[in-house]
Parts: structure tokens; C-alpha cells; sequence
């Protein structure tokens, strides 16, 4: 952009230049020539639609002059939503999201634009357009933040989900903010959050977050199970009997990782008993048949890891047919592998295909990015402690330097540490080769610990 100044200034430079008249421009631009020179003489503001007819007139790429437009319209004369509202939805559309920053933060002082700057976000949010959405949120959280609005918790919720990614340090962060709001929330948005929350602490390894947030999850959702009776639509009273089964599923397997078993597998009773669930529709059925698979497949681990070894070939042979519960059998399965001394290669070779990241899914649903995420690099630690027991090398130090790489890529502290101490019990053994990757990898580990890696107890 050159020196002028003024979008104004760039259309009359532009006419000059390609000695146009304003009807030429009128006919190339499709805007009015009257409502040109109102534009050209300062006598009328500038709308988007004819701000993009504009730019499009003149050859220029969509969005050029939209930082002037923010000087022009928002920053020099009080913002009017008229304006506002379509330049944020048009900055959405292209993915100018600085431009939307800049311009809701002139207006984050006002309260009166709250409501508007929420509704438009949600417009956004359920478009998928959630970049563009945040700015939206946070300013409608900065400006609400002592009203204790609906608009504040959900706009939370919102910043909350939209954040979730690989990296655990940040998740802990958003998780720890929004845990506040939680309870505020309406009824079906608070079950949503309390099922999000569990989620990220079960990736998290906090199994005290999930005995508390998982009891908290049981007694809201049956309390709105039994108070909606047979009144709401069938989507709602699906979702419903979910949260209540899947709080008992998460408190067991809280437990289980606790180590209490005993207790982990009087879980399992719960949420296997559907004896309550009054005249069962179709999608209700299928909840109860997902849980029904999960309780199968969870005995069997939970036996397994409490040393019953003698079902280890029962489990196989259930997996063998369901291809949901291979990735998680196979991460237990290895961890009892190297509590018990079990050899277990035979197992590896026939599931090999599946020792690697890929989304995990169920019938009802996706499983949780973090928790898979969580799942995958305790399986190539496990796998590493495996092979290297075992003195096979060069198959236990890829796996390694994997888990360390994968450790990395989602922020986990406690896993890079838990790469560390295998490597040094078994440095000996490493070639130079092996030794060097380590070692590179080991100063991204460094170069981590300025963004201040969370170290937080998390029951490895």
C-alpha cells in the first residue's frame, strides 16, 4: 500500500492515474456513480459491500483496504454495528482474524456490544469458523467478566474447546480456567463441559480430577434424566443416559490406574446395569451396547493388569473381531508384558499395523484427541521398556526415540522425563547413530523448557 492515507484518497489516486470517470468506475465496480462521488466528496460512509466492489474495481486483492477501513470507520468515529458486524463476518470469511483483533478490541469497553459480538461468534462457531470466533469470545469474556453472565460461561466453554490441541501444558491451562465456569453453564452445555473436562484430565493422567469430576458428571446427569421424564426429544435423552453411564466408566477407570482393581471392576457393574432406563429407544440401545463392549473389554484389562494372566489369550481372542479395542488392549497389554515378564511378541507381530497414531472411534462417537494422544506415548514407552528388556535394540531404541519425538509434539513433560530415564538405563547399549538423535532431540527438550513444560504429578 502506498502513502495516501485514505481509502478515498486510493480511489481518487486510482481514477487519476487510469484516467477513469466515475462512470466508467460505476460500470467496472457495479456501485452506483451518485453514491461514488457522495464517497469521493466525504458526504457518505463506506459500506462493505461497496468497500469489496471497490477493491475488486481496482484490481486489488479481497481485504486490501481493510486496515484503513478499521482507521477510518471504527478507530476515528464511534463503531457502528451496522458497519461492525458485516466487516468482522467479512474478516471471518477471509481469514483475516488480526483485522478482527484490532477492531473488537476498540469496542471491549462497551457492554451494550456484547450480546451482538456473542451472537455473531456463535454464528461463526457453529459455521466451523472457529479461529475467527475466539477474538469474538474473548472480548465478550473481557467485558463480561464481572457480570457473571450465561454469555461468560459459554463464551468460556467456547475458548476452552476451540483451544484443545496436542500440546498438554496449554490443555492443563484451559482446562484449569474453565473448570471455574463449569457449573454455570445451562443444563446441556454443563454436561458437555464436565464430559470435555474429564477428557483432557484423563489425558492428563489426573485421576483425582476424574473421581471428582466423574461423580459430579453422575449426579447432574441423573438428576436431569429422571426430572425430564419422557418430555424431551430422543437426541437429548440419548445424550443423557451417555453422561451417566460414562461417569461410572470414568471413575473405574480412574481406579483402575490407581491401581485400586478391586474397585475398578465393581465399576464396571454400573455401568453395565441399564436396568433403569425406562423404555429404551433405538439410540438409547446403541449407547447401552457401547457400554456393554466397553465393560467386556475393560474386565478383561483390568483382570489382566491385576496379574490374572490366564485371560491374556480370552482378551486376544475378543479383540481379534472388534477393531475399536485393539489400540487401547494393546497399550495395557504391553504394560502387563513388562510387570510380569511376559513375552509377547507374537502379539506385536499380528497387530503391528496398529502401533501408530491414528484417530480412535467408537459407535456412538470420536474418542478424545488428547486421550489418544496420551494413550499412544505411553504405548511407545511401554514398547521401548519391551524390546530393550528383551535386548532387542534396535527396535526398543526407535521406539524410544519415537515416544521422546511424540512426547515433543504434545507438550508432556512427565513422558519426555520418562523417555530420559530409559535411555539412561540403557545408554550402554545405544550406537552413535542412536546417540545422536537422542541428543538432538534432547536440545528441543531444552529449548522447550522457556515455554515452561508442566511437570505436574499426573500418576506415571
Amino acid at each position: 500500500m502506498n502513502s495516501v492515507t485514505t481509502i478515498r484518497d486510493h480511489l481518487a489516486d486510482y481514477l487519476k492515474t487510469n484516467h477513469m470517470t466515475l462512470n466508467q468506475f460505476s460500470e467496472i465496480s457495479g456501485i452506483n456513480s451518485g453514491t461514488l462521488s457522495g464517497t469521493l466528496n466525504g458526504l457518505r460512509p463506506i459500506g462493505m459491500q461497496q468497500l469489496d466492489r471497490l477493491t475488486a474495481g481496482m484490481g486489488l486483492t479481497e481485504g486490501y483496504f481493510y486496515e484503513l477501513y478499521i482507521n477510518e470507520c471504527f478507530v476515528h468515529t464511534s463503531p457502528d454495528w451496522r458497519r461492525l458486524g458485516p466487516f468482522l463476518y467479512r474478516c471471518a470469511e477471509l481469514g483475516k482474524v488480526d483485522c478482527m483483533e484490532e477492531a473488537v478490541n476498540l469496542i471491549m469497553d462497551n457492554l451494550s456490544y456484547a450480546p451482538l459480538l456473542f451472537e455473531l461468534a456463535e454464528q461463526l462457531y457453529r459455521e466451523g469458523r472457529l479461529e475467527a470466533a475466539k477474538p469474538l469470545y474473548l472480548c465478550v469474556a473481557e467485558s463480561e467478566k464481572m457480570q457473571h453472565s450465561e454469555r461468560l460461561a459459554l463464551s468460556q466453554y467456547r475458548l476452552f474447546t476451540i483451544g484443545l490441541s496436542k500440546d498438554q501444558t496449554s490443555n492443563l491451562a484451559l482446562a484449569t480456567q474453565f473448570e471455574f465456569f463449569v457449573d454455570r453453564l445451562d443444563e446441556p452445555y454443563q454436561l458437555d463441559g464436565l464430559n470435555d473436562l474429564i477428557n483432557v484430565y484423563a489425558s492428563l493422567r489426573r485421576w483425582d480430577k476424574l473421581l471428582e469430576l466423574g461423580e459430579k458428571l453422575k449426579v447432574k446427569a441423573t438428576i436431569h434424566y429422571e426430572l425430564q421424564g419422557n418430555t424431551k426429544p430422543e437426541e437429548v435423552k440419548k445424550e443423557i443416559i451417555f453422561y451417566i453411564l460414562y461417569s461410572y466408566l470414568v471413575m473405574g477407570s480412574a481406579c483402575f490406574y490407581l491401581e485400586d482393581y478391586k474397585t475398578a471392576l465393581g465399576y464396571i457393574t454400573q455401568y453395565i446395569d441399564h436396568s433403569w432406563v425406562k423404555s429404551p429407544s433405538q439410540a438409547e440401545q446403541i449407547v447401552m451396547e457401547q457400554f456393554q463392549e466397553w465393560a467386556e473389554a475393560n474386565r478383561f484389562m483390568y483382570m489382566l493388569r491385576d496379574g490374572q494372566l490366564h485371560v491374556l489369550p480370552e482378551y486376544l481372542k475378543y479383540i481379534s473381531n472388534k477393531e475399536n479395542e485393539v489400540f487401547p488392549a494393546l497399550c495395557e497389554i504391553v504394560v502387563a508384558a513388562n510387570q510380569y515378564d511376559l513375552d509377547i511378541d507374537y502379539v506385536l507381530f499380528e497387530y503391528e499395523s496398529f502401533v501408530l497414531y491414528q484417530e480412535q472411534g467408537s459407535r456412538i462417537g470420536k474418542i478424545s484427541t488428547q486421550l489418544t494422544g496420551d494413550r499412544y506415548v505411553r504405548l511407545l514407552m511401554g514398547l521401548s521398556e519391551y524390546y530393550l528388556r528383551k535386548k532387542d535394540y534396535e527396535k526398543g531404541f526407535k521406539a524410544l526415540l519415537d515416544g521422546l519425538f511424540f512426547s515433543l509434539e504434545i507438550n508432556s513433560g512427565l513422558s519426555m522425563l520418562k523417555c530420559v530415564g530409559i535411555f539412561e538405563k540403557y545408554r550402554r547399549y545405544a550406537s552413535d547413530t542412536v546417540t545422536q538423535q537422542y541428543q538432538n532431540l534432547i536440545c528441543e527438550v531444552q529449548n522447550l523448557n522457556e515455554k515452561k513444560i508442566s511437570f505436574t504429578y499426573s500418576g506415571l
